[in-house]
C-alpha cells in the first residue's frame, strides 16, 4: 500500500479524531518530515493531511486553554486534585510541542529550498506561454518582467508540489528580489541581458536543485529497481541496482524518486 492509499484510507474515516488515525497521521508527519529534510527538492505537499494536522493542533490548544481556566476556577477546581490537573496539562503541552516542532521544521525546511531555487519552482508552476520574440526580449527593461504570473490557486494539481500559501510566498518573494537586484545592478545592465530567466547561448540562468544528491532508503515491497535517468552518457533511461525488501541503500535520489512517490521506499 503506497502512501496515497494510506492518505485516502485515512480521509474516508468518519471519525479523524480516534486515537488510531491520530497516531497514523503523526506517523506520516514524521515520515514527510524526514523525506523533505534529505531530499534536495520539494515533495508534493500533502494537503489533507496539513489540513488534519492543524485542526487537530487547533482543537489541543483549545482543550488547554479550557483545561488550564478550569484549574483555577474556584468552584470546579475541588473535583480535581491539582496535581491530576497539573500532569494533564503537562502531557498535553508535550504531545502539542512535539507536534508543533515538526511542522515548524517542516515549514523552514521547504522555505529554504524555496528560497534557494525560487525561479525554477515559479517555471514549474507556471503554465507554458508563447515563446518570445529577440524584439520584445530587448524591449523588456525591468527584471520583474521576466518573472511568469503563478497559475491559479483553486486547482491543487497546477501548483503541486507548492501549497497555495507557498506559491503566493513565492511569487511576491521572487518579485521583491527582482526589484532589489534591478536597483542594485541589472538596471545598468542592457535591457537583453535583464531577465533573470535568461537562456541565451543555450546556458539557463535558472539553476534547480540537483537530483543526483545521494539519499538513504529503506525498500518496503518485494523489490524496487533503481532508474538511471538520460545523462552522463546515458542516452535513455535505464533500470539499473535492484532493492531488496528491507534492504537499506545509499542511491541518487532521481533513481529512487518514482519509487517514493509510489510508496515503495522510505526515505532515511
Amino acid at each position: 500500500m503506497d502512501i496515497d492509499d494510506i492518505l485516502a484510507s485515512v480521509d474516508r474515516t468518519a471519525d479523524t479524531s480516534t486515537p488510531e488515525s491520530t497516531a497514523l497521521d503523526h506517523q506520516l508527519l514524521t515520515r514527510f518530515w524526514v523525506a523533505e529534510r534529505a531530499v534536495p527538492e520539494l515533495l508534493p505537499w500533502p494537503t489533507s493531511l496539513m489540513e488534519r494536522m492543524m485542526e487537530r493542533v487547533r482543537r489541543q490548544i483549545e482543550s488547554i486553554e479550557d483545561l488550564a481556566a478550569s484549574s483555577t476556577d474556584p468552584i470546579t477546581h475541588h473535583q480535581t486534585s491539582a496535581a491530576t490537573t497539573n500532569l494533564t496539562l503537562s502531557i498535553l503541552q508535550s504531545d502539542l510541542s512535539r507536534t508543533q516542532y515538526l511542522i515548524r521544521s517542516l515549514l523552514r525546511q521547504r522555505l529554504s529550498k524555496l528560497t534557494a531555487h525560487s525561479m525554477h519552482y515559479l517555471l514549474l508552476i507556471s503554465r507554458p506561454t508563447q515563446p518570445q520574440s529577440q524584439q520584445s526580449q530587448t524591449d523588456s527593461s525591468r527584471p520583474e518582467d521576466s518573472i511568469p504570473e503563478p497559475p491559479s490557486t483553486d486547482d491543487t494539481d497546477d501548483i503541486s508540489p507548492l501549497s497555495k500559501e507557498e506559491v503566493t510566498f513565492l511569487h511576491a518573494h521572487q518579485t521583491l528580489l527582482a526589484g532589489h537586484y534591478g536597483a542594485s545592478f541589472l538596471n545598468s545592465f542592457p535591457p537583453q541581458l535583464r531577465r533573470l530567466d535568461d537562456n541565451a547561448g543555450g546556458t539557463s540562468m535558472v539553476q534547480g536543485p540537483d537530483g543526483k544528491e545521494v539519499v538513504f532508503v529503506r525498500c518496503l515491497v518485494e523489490e524496487v529497481r533503481v532508474v538511471v535517468p538520460p545523462g552522463d552518457g546515458v542516452e535513455v533511461e535505464v533500470e539499473g541496482t535492484v532493492l531488496r525488501m528491507g534492504e537499506v541503500w545509499a542511491v541518487r535520489w532521481e533513481g529512487v524518486r518514482g519509487a517514493w512517490g509510489r510508496g515503495e521506499v522510505e526515505v532515511l
